[in-house]
């Protein structure tokens, strides 16, 4: 399990999917890395994957 203090003190791994229960968003909606609202959206396995247009940080919802 991830601690969230650990992702704070952390940079932000891009190449990794973070999950959304143990890393929610910051503001909800937005990227915690770059504050970004623009999202792609895909579903794989019945998973649902978010990835930010703008750092390319992905979210597995």
């Amino acid at each position: 399990m991830i601690n969230l203090e650990e992702i704070k003190e952390q940079e932000i791994d891009l190449d990794k999917v973070y999950d959304y229960a143990e890393f929610p968003d910051k503001v909800s909606g937005r990227c915690n890395n770059c504050n970004s609202v623009y999202f792609k959206s895909s579903v794989k396995g019945g998973v649902f994957l978010r990835e930010c247009r703008g750092c390319g940080m992905k979210k597995s919802i």
